[in-house]
């Protein structure tokens, strides 16, 4: 596959939408193949050799297609122009799609629990399993946990929530091949109850998975601030603008994977207006440029300067003539 050729200019800007859309929709493309191939085989091969655990993860792995198409939907319509309705444009459409996909993972995990609770009524019941499954399982692993480190290397160049969400969501998958490696593996040796108590446990992950997608883009979508660490970094940069004295009351919100920034910035009371726009808007550009920062509402706070005193040195007694 070819490499993705991005560069950060700073801390955590320097990608433009149209890079952001481009290795997005790269990586998700990669999955879809790895997911069709996967999804497809593990159900086959899991009805075939009887095994529920294998069933189950190839359904986590069709889960894990429709969160590809549903990432790709969110991509195109979050790069639209800011509009008449829509004035710091549609980048939330990204937080809704992470909200989706949790919503998505925690449907799956209680149909897969269901079947695991229903199957582990009648022990007894329980075909054993076929060792061919035991082999789809552990190529399972090995793709998923490939698709994961490519998914989150991606996702961090260009820091997207939505690609984090969508590589976890892989990692999550390649931990439930583990489960139902173990499970398949306890079959063979006798203990056909872990095939689908292998399942149980792969339902339970991937409703924990959804419940932590869910909650984080619900808070996103009301307005949660970033982390300290981001803020603080966004009131450094503030500062060394060149003019500005102080800063303060600054209030961030999550827009999609970008950050809608207000501060004040206090200057010297003694400038004019013209001088305090140009230092409010020179520490804009300084933000916008330097974190990934879609739009910077400043409040210029006059504050009086008091002018440093250098203290003179005594003079020395006149002497007598």
């Amino acid at each position: 596959m070819d490499h993705i050729a991005l560069h950060e200019d700073s801390e955590g800007g320097g990608f433009t939408p149209a890079m952001r859309a481009k290795a997005a929709k790269k990586s998700t493309l990669v999955s879809v193949a790895v997911n069709v191939v996967m999804s497809t085989a593990q159900i086959v091969i899991g009805f075939a050799a009887h095994s529920q655990a294998l069933i189950a993860d190839g359904i986590h792995s069709l889960s894990d297609l429709i969160a590809d198409f549903v990432v790709l939907l969110a991509n195109h319509h979050s790069q639209k122009d800011a509009d008449e309705d829509h004035p710091y444009g549609h980048q939330r459409f990204e937080t809704a799609a992470s909200l989706v996909l949790g919503v998505l993972l925690i449907a799956v995990a209680l149909g897969m629990l269901w079947t695991a609770f229903e199957k582990l009524k009648d022990p007894s019941a329980i075909p054993a399993v076929h060792r061919v499954a035991l082999g789809v399982a552990i190529v399972g692993l090995l793709a998923k946990e490939f698709l994961f480190r490519y998914m989150l290397r991606v996702a961090k160049k260009v820091k997207s929530s939505m690609l984090v969400a969508n590589a976890w969501h892989a990692r999550s998958d390649a931990a439930s091949s583990l489960v139902v490696s173990l499970g398949i593996i306890g079959n063979l040796l006798g203990y056909t109850i872990l095939d689908p108590i292998a399942a149980l446990i792969v339902g339970l992950m991937v409703g924990k998975m959804g419940w932590d997608f869910g909650y984080d883009a619900f808070n996103d979508l009301m307005d949660r601030s970033v982390d300290n660490r981001e803020v603080q970094g966004i009131r450094t940069t503030l500062l060394k603008t060149p003019g500005v004295l102080g800063v303060h009351d600054i209030r961030t919100r999550k827009m999609g994977d970008m950050i809608v920034v207000d501060a004040h910035l206090e200057v010297d009371g003694s400038l004019t207006v013209i001088q305090g726009h140009d230092i409010a808007e020179a520490a804009e550009h300084a933000v916008r440029r330097r974190h990934r920062v879609l739009n910077v509402l400043t409040h210029v706070d006059p504050v009086s300067v008091v002018p440093e005193i250098t203290a003179q040195p005594p003079e020395a007694p006149q002497g007598r003539g």
